[in-house]
């Protein structure tokens, strides 16, 4: 069942190929130089590879004296267990999970998508709430308002597959695990 406001995948398609690079350089838009320049950086697809070392890592730190974070894996039904199922193989053949021997673990679902089939959830409720949370201030709506009052473009960044996309400290990975239906852990 479709969301009332849910765009048909036809005019997504559309949307996004009005977009795409040929479509800014057949327009004259002047952001195409720049998105040929950094093209590499934004794929159309996520890679079936881990990205590079950019000197950064993401970072998971617990709060002091948390041994463990395990919520069990709940039951799904057969369609929701196969689309997990794929995609992890998927992410397995690209290298970005491996079978995992963690005491942690998080459940893994299914949530169906406006435009239909599956998307994928990790439920990682446990883990953020153990987390100390990151320093990093996000910058106020007001402010940022402001500094874009007299723009005439504007642009945003939707990081795709963002859990795949940047690089682990590698003591952390194993918090992050997350369970399959059918007993499979992965990290």
């Amino acid at each position: 069942m479709r969301p009332k406001e849910a765009e048909p995948k036809t005019a997504r398609d559309a949307r996004f190929a009005d977009q795409s690079l040929p479509a800014l350089e057949a327009s004259g838009n002047p952001v195409a130089p720049l998105a040929r320049e950094f093209i590499q950086i934004f794929p159309e697809k996520v890679p079936a590879v881990l990205p590079p070392n950019r000197g950064v890592r993401h970072e998971i730190d617990l709060t002091p004296g948390v041994k463990y974070c395990v919520t069990r894996q709940w039951p799904l039904p057969r369609d929701q267990t196969e689309a997990v199922d794929a995609f992890f193989e998927s992410r397995r053949q690209g290298g970005h999970v491996r079978e995992s021997v963690s005491p942690h673990s998080s459940p893994t679902f299914c949530v169906k998508k406006a435009t239909g089939g599956w998307r994928i959830v990790h439920a990682f409720n446990k883990l953020n709430d153990t987390t100390i949370p990151a320093q990093t201030p996000i910058p106020r709506k007001d402010i940022v308002l402001d500094t874009m009052s007299g723009s005439t473009q504007y642009s945003a960044i939707d990081l795709m597959n963002g859990l795949y996309q940047i690089l682990m400290r590698d003591n952390d990975v194993p918090l992050t695990a997350v369970s399959m239906p059918n007993g499979m852990l992965w990290e």
